[in-house]
Formats: C-alpha cells, sequence, structure tokens
C-alpha cells in the first residue's frame, strides 16, 4: 500500500479519489487552501473521519514516508507543498494521471462531453447500483443519493470490477482513459476551442473497447469520427436508437416515455431527460433491464448544485447551481422559463481566462434566454489566487448585456449583492445562483434564504 499526499484534497474531483484510495486500504493525507481559510469545514471533517490527514498547505504535510504527491492543473509550482515535493524529489501525479491508472485497471465507463457528465455519472452509478451490480463511482460531482455521514457523495465503493468515472477534456487528460464504454453528452466551445476538442473526443472513441454512446441531437457528437467503433446514439427527437417520446417538461420535473415506457424524472429540463437517455443506453450494455433503470432513475435525486433547491422563504424558491459555460448556463435558463415567474439569476464567473475565452458566448446567453422582467446579478470575476491577466471584467460583459435590453446588476464585491436580490424578490420569484468551482456559492445562498426570511418573518 501506497502513501498519497493531495494538494487541493477538498476539490470535489481530488476527494473522490482520495476516498477510493483511502476505501482501497492506502494512507491519504493532503492539504487546502480552503481549509487554511476557514471553509468546507463539513467536507474536510468527512476526510478525517475517513481517514485522511489533513495539514496546512506550507510544505508541512510532505514527509519523507510520502510516495507520491497528487495535484490538479490549479496547484501552481509555487505552492509551498510542491515546493516540498520537488526538493525531496517525491514522485508528482496529476490528478488525471493517477485516476487513469485506477480506471484503467477496471471495467470501466468513462462519461465526458461538455455539460452533463456528473449527471449522467451518478445516473448510471445509481442505476447500476440499484440494479445490484455493485459499481465504484468516482464523480466531479456529489450524488445525492450516496450522500451519507461517511461520504461526500462523489465517490462509490462497489465489490465488483465496473468503475463509472466523469472523465474532464479541460486538460486534456480525456485521452488518457482506456473504457470498455465512453460516453459523449455534448461537444461545445469550453474550455478549448471545437478544433481541439474534436480531436481528444476523437482519441477517446478511437481508445474505447467495447460500447461508445453519443448524444444524436448535437451537431459536433454526431460528426465525429468513430472509427469503426460499435456505437448507440441518443436523442430527443427521434434521431437516435434510444429516443425519447411524448416529453412533458414541467418547472421541477420531466416525463417521457422510452419504447411506450413512462418514466418520471425528479431533476428537470430537457438536457435532464438527454441524460437519463445516455445513462439508459450504457445500463442496457451491461444487461440491465429498462424497467429495473426506469425505477431507479425515478428515484434519482440529482446532483449537487446542480439545480439544487435550497430553500423557500416569503413564496421566494432559491436554487443553487452549476452553470459556468454558455451550455450549462442555457440548460438551467431554458429550465427556469418553464415557469411562469420571474427570476433572478445571479452570475459568478469562474477565472479570468476562461471568461475572455467565452466572453461573446456569455454575452450572447444571457441576452437570449432571460426574460425582459428578469434581473441578472454579477460580481467581479471569481479568482482563485495564482497567476493571472485581470484585463477583463464582469463590468464589461454586464454593460454589453444591458445594451442588449436585458436587466443587469453589477457589483465588484458578492457581497453586496446579497441584500440587493432579497430586497429584489417578490413572492413567486426565483432566485438561482449560478457559478462553478466555489463551494461558499452554497453559503451564498443560505445567505440569501436568511435575508428573505427576515423580510417574510411571517411567511
Amino acid at each position: 500500500m501506497s502513501n498519497y499526499f493531495f494538494i487541493g484534497i477538498g476539490g470535489s474531483g481530488m476527494s473522490a479519489i482520495a476516498q477510493m484510495l483511502l476505501n482501497d486500504g492506502h494512507a491519504v493525507s493532503g492539504s487546502d487552501r480552503a481549509l487554511d481559510q476557514g471553509k468546507g469545514g463539513a467536507a474536510f471533517d468527512m476526510l478525517r473521519a475517513a481517514g485522511a490527514r489533513l495539514f496546512p498547505q506550507d510544505g508541512s504535510g510532505v514527509s519523507a514516508d510520502t510516495d507520491f504527491v497528487v495535484v490538479s492543473t490549479a496547484i501552481e509550482d509555487t505552492v509551498p507543498d510542491m515546493r516540498a515535493a520537488r526538493d525531496a524529489g517525491i514522485p508528482v501525479l496529476h490528478r488525471a494521471q493517477l485516476l487513469a491508472e485506477i480506471f484503467n485497471r477496471r471495467t470501466g465507463v468513462a462519461v465526458g462531453g461538455t455539460s452533463g457528465k456528473s449527471t449522467v455519472t451518478g445516473m448510471i452509478a445509481f442505476i447500476l447500483h440499484h440494479a445490484d451490480l455493485s459499481p465504484s463511482a468516482i464523480n466531479g460531482g456529489k450524488i445525492k443519493n450516496f450522500v451519507s455521514e461517511s461520504s461526500l457523495g462523489n465517490t462509490l465503493a462497489g465489490s465488483s470490477d465496473i468503475l463509472v468515472i466523469e472523465s474532464d477534456e479541460s486538460d486534456g487528460s480525456i485521452v488518457n482513459y482506456r473504457p470498455a464504454v465512453s460516453v459523449i453528452t455534448n461537444v461545445t466551445k469550453d474550455h478549448k476551442p471545437l478544433p481541439e476538442l474534436r480531436s481528444l473526443f476523437e482519441t477517446f472513441i478511437e481508445n474505447t473497447s467495447g460500447l461508445a454512446v453519443l448524444n444524436a441531437d448535437c451537431p459536433e457528437t454526431a460528426t465525429l469520427d468513430r472509427k469503426g467503433m460499435q456505437a448507440v446514439t441518443f436523442s430527443l427527437k427521434g434521431r437516435g436508437e434510444v429516443n425519447a417520446e411524448n416529453i412533458r417538461l414541467r418547472p421541477l420535473e420531466s416525463v417521457f416515455e422510452v419504447n411506450g415506457r413512462a418514466c418520471r424524472l425528479r431533476v428537470p429540463g430537457a438536457h435532464n431527460v438527454a441524460n437519463a437517455l445516455a445513462a439508459l443506453a450504457v445500463c442496457r450494455h451491461f444487461d440491465v433491464p429498462d424497467a429495473l433503470a426506469f425505477e431507479a432513475l425515478e428515484q434519482f435525486q440529482g446532483i449537487m448544485r446542480r439545480f439544487d433547491i435550497i430553500g423557500r422563504a416569503g413564496g421566494v424558491t432559491v436554487i443553487d447551481d452549476f452553470g459556468h459555460n454558455p451550455d450549462k448556463i442555457r440548460a438551467t435558463l431554458e429550465t427556469l422559463a418553464l415557469g411562469p415567474q420571474r427570476n433572478l439569476v445571479f452570475f459568478q464567473s469562474h477565472g479570468f481566462g476562461p471568461t475572455r475565452f467565452m466572453r461573446d458566448e456569455l454575452v450572447s446567453v444571457f441576452s437570449s434566454h432571460l426574460a425582459e422582467r428578469d434581473i441578472l446579478f454579477v460580481p467581479e470575476i471569481y479568482y482563485a489566487g495564482g497567476t493571472a491577466d485581470k484585463s477583463i471584467s464582469m463590468a464589461d460583459i454586464a454593460r454589453d448585456i444591458s445594451k442588449a435590453g436585458r436587466n443587469t446588476v453589477f457589483r465588484e464585491a458578492r457581497a453586496d449583492l446579497a441584500p440587493l436580490m432579497a430586497r429584489a424578490a417578490e413572492p413567486g420569484d426565483i432566485i438561482c445562483v449560478m457559478g462553478a468551482r466555489d463551494d461558499t456559492l452554497t453559503a451564498f445562498c443560505g445567505d440569501i434564504l436568511n435575508r428573505l426570511r427576515e423580510r417574510f418573518p411571517d411567511e
């Protein structure tokens, strides 16, 4: 057994691998900037309870007993733990490299794509678990059905050889996986230009030994070179081999049919119907009957921070959502538009580089999918540290959205927007908070909810 030290152990992807290694009997320790800042206490308490040793991010946790140091793309060489590892000659593994080593030894299901990866991974894992196939899973999001006192919900330790993972294309590491089954949910501009994404996903398909599951409704996915692979397509428009029919989209749920069999999803939006079709196609490959798969899908509670209802006060509903790229934002805004209510939408953009890369698309998606009576609230770009070109501001993007005729409020400090949103909300409204890779956004939702309760004490 080995001794692993994780720099940034609190990250969703990092903590999932750390839990899997602990379950396999390895020694795990780590540090995290958020821990040093006094944030994310519950998650770190759970990691400690699972057996992880946590240290300040000052180099003190990297010792002679450490066999491997694990990092993500966000970790820079200037981090003290990284310097300590280099000085001691300890091998440094990228998170994706370690995950590939774990994954490639198993009967692996890898879920890739611009949007929907965490949800499809969660659906597949829960269906296979419900069907008593005892899968393991490593996910970027926390699967509500698996959250417990002893699990963050982003990992599942099963007894079979099946391992379901969310595979990330943002750093190019998706080409390291050798899946038995691969899924591509969709391909749109996000971290990389489309030509580069096409190449990555075609390699992903080529590395698949069994079945590729593809979205027939996505122009990019539909035209990928399948390299002669066995493939199954899914569609909301009758274009695939697994099709949804009689789709009825409601504000907080969806109902659809496949081959005459009805399924009710507790997670709303057309995008989640497509996610369910992808999961169904994968589970058919493992000989799970549709009836059993639908039974599981109807019990699937979703992924934390994916259109996650935090609470209600004074007739106002507060929702926490991971929407951060144009495709995810579009899906969330389309889901909000299913209801008759006014929407107060908060969006925190993550990182100066990604914001600059997607500036035009961000302006377009908010301008085209917000109703005239909706209000968009935006703070300055979220900065997690490190080197960055800060020559872009959300004030510029907010100005462009306002010019398109949408109500937009910019404040540099996020804290200044919570009281504004709570005062602006009226009974029947939805407040939806969107943003990625910042776990304090959930607490921000709680702050808004508490302000609403103070404003409407008798509701």
